[in-house]
């Protein structure tokens, strides 16, 4: 799936046939398994994302695919290998492809092909989140918004795993109950909807846990603002996203009496700050 301008996807993408390059030496022939799309997917053809591909470009910057055949100084790879993507801008909407050996990452063969396709940005964005800006304990608390995202859920998985609380934010609709349901199911200790997060009966969440010292900001606007004013003193608020297209909104008393921290977190600027090994 090509575009060779920026605008919508559906007036700009277009399906081709493409000679599938010859092997080099350092190259791997992939076929691909899975591919998702992702908002940072559709924001890049629209020429909107903070990094942009040189065009014409094949879409998709996530993926699984299986090695087929491998050049012949490539050495961590064989064919049967499953490999995924190591940065941004690889192309993965496509049927096969030759890439050279750097770009990809091996991943397991038994893991489920669409959790493999998705493990790139979303998973590893939870994580570092969760390790990189607070010292959290089990027993400590979490809060997010967006908790159904992929992001979200991969939150409240490793969160679970790891013995620390979540308090997760949602938005309001008509099959709130089976949301929460499934929420619950991944390990959610509590799922809200934005509206209750004014609501005084949020203290009684905190008689059986503390208050988050961390908090994840994938919205913006109003469901920033209300998720911040139940974060701990020095407690800080990670933005990963803004799918509200709103600012974040602080009150001054936020940072004056509580000395709450901002932070942002991009996975893609943090593969390029840190070794590949890591």
């Amino acid at each position: 799936l090509v575009y060779e301008r920026h605008g919508e996807p559906p007036a700009v993408v277009l399906l081709k046939d493409l000679e599938v390059p010859k092997l080099g030496d350092s190259d791997v022939h992939v076929k691909m398994l899975a591919a998702p799309i992702n908002p940072a997917d559709v924001n890049m053809i629209q020429g909107t994302y903070a990094i942009l591909s040189p065009l014409p470009a094949v879409g998709g910057n996530e993926g699984v695919g299986e090695v087929l055949e491998v050049g012949s100084r490539v050495t961590a790879l064989k064919p049967g290998d499953w490999v995924i993507p190591a940065d941004a801008g690889l192309g993965t909407w496509r049927t096969r492809g030759v890439f050279p050996e750097e770009m990809l990452l091996k991943v397991p063969r038994d893991i489920p092909v669409l959790c493999a396709a998705t493990l790139s940005v979303n998973p590893c964005t939870a994580f570092r989140m969760l390790a990189d800006f607070e010292t959290l304990a089990p027993g400590d608390s979490v809060i997010q918004n967006a908790a159904n995202s992929g992001v979200g859920q991969a939150v409240i998985q490793i969160a679970k795993a790891s013995g620390i609380k979540t308090i997760n934010v949602v938005r309001d609709r008509p099959d709130l109950p089976q949301l929460v349901e499934r929420l619950m199911a991944l390990g959610a200790d509590h799922v809200v909807t934005e509206e209750m997060l004014r609501k005084p009966e949020m203290k009684d969440i905190f008689k059986s846990i503390p208050k988050p010292r961390l908090a994840l900001n994938c919205v913006g606007g109003k469901s920033t603002t209300e998720m911040l004013r139940h974060l701990q003193p020095k407690g800080t608020m990670v933005t990963y996203g803004g799918m509200a297209k709103q600012p974040v909104m602080v009150p001054v008393s936020a940072f004056i009496f509580r000395d709450v921290r901002l932070r942002g977190f991009w996975m893609t600027q943090w593969r390029k700050d840190h070794a590949r090994g890591e």
